[in-house]
């Protein structure tokens, strides 16, 4: 997608003309600034997800009676992670175009990132599981798909769902906003309107998001869905690559909205 600019029809178009050997050509190649990105912001986040003060908040009852315990600060590192990323651009420390140059090396090494880390929360299940809720199905192929335990921690408090779902995933859905909307003033002068539409609405839901946070942890995604392929793997590739897209396409294909 981002060989068209993160339209699905223009890549539909262009594997459909050039079908396998197609697809192979325009694969990126994960690189060394792609992986140092990446890794930063997955710092970054796991940081402030530990450090930030937050309330203290209960999530439901398990099944095995179990009640996760959460700090409640996701607005807090919403903010830090937004403010802070615009001042590196506005201060000229770093520029997020950088981001966005790189962005389909980033998204290949997150695919194949995130297949090795769901496999480490398959052995994770197996061999060192956080609570009581966690356990085989007896099927390998359910176990790495749907996930090996409910609330998989590293230590006491890093809660990983939180981590791949919320800190990682929702909010690399508001960095990548900002970021196409900061490559689009930088190639052009100026911001398109129909790019400041889709920012904002972006930024809303986002913002909406972090804003209820907590309430998200008891939903089935959090109550229910064990930490898997599919849920992890679908946040941490799928959201910052998909979701963002409309953005990523203005960026080359700017829109004039107008007032009527």
């Amino acid at each position: 997608m981002v060989h068209a600019d993160g339209s699905v029809a223009q890549t539909w178009n262009y594997l459909k003309q050039h079908g396998l050997q197609g697809f192979i050509d325009i694969w990126p190649r994960p690189t060394a600034i792609a992986w140092k990105i990446i890794f930063v912001y997955g710092a970054f986040e796991a940081a402030l997800q530990l450090l930030l003060p937050g309330k203290r908040v209960e999530g439901p009852i398990s099944p095995t009676g179990n009640r996760p315990v959460y700090k409640a600060n996701g607005m807090a590192a919403y903010f830090v992670t937004l403010v802070s990323y615009i001042s590196l651009w506005w201060f000229e420390i770093f520029n997020p175009t950088v981001v966005y140059d790189h962005l389909g090396e980033i998204y290949s090494a997150l695919i194949f990132g995130s297949l090795i880390f769901c496999v480490f929360l398959y052995i994770k299940g197996h061999v060192a599981p956080s609570s009581t809720d966690s356990g085989s199905s007896g099927n390998f192929i359910i176990d790495f798909y749907w996930g090996m335990e409910l609330y998989p921690r590293i230590g006491k408090n890093f809660d990983i769902k939180v981590f791949t779902n919320c800190r990682f995933g929702m909010m690399s859905w508001a960095v990548l906003a900002v970021t196409y909307c900061i490559k689009q003033y930088e190639l052009n002068g100026k911001v398109s309107d129909s790019m400041l539409v889709n920012t904002t609405l972006m930024l809303v839901y986002v913002t909406k998001f972090f804003w209820w946070e907590a309430g998200y942890w008891n939903t089935m995604d959090i109550a229910h869905d064990r930490a898997g392929f599919y849920i992890c793997w679908g946040c941490l590739v799928w959201v910052p690559s998909v979701y963002t897209s409309p953005g990523m396409y203005l960026v080359n294909h700017p829109v004039n909205l107008g007032m009527q």
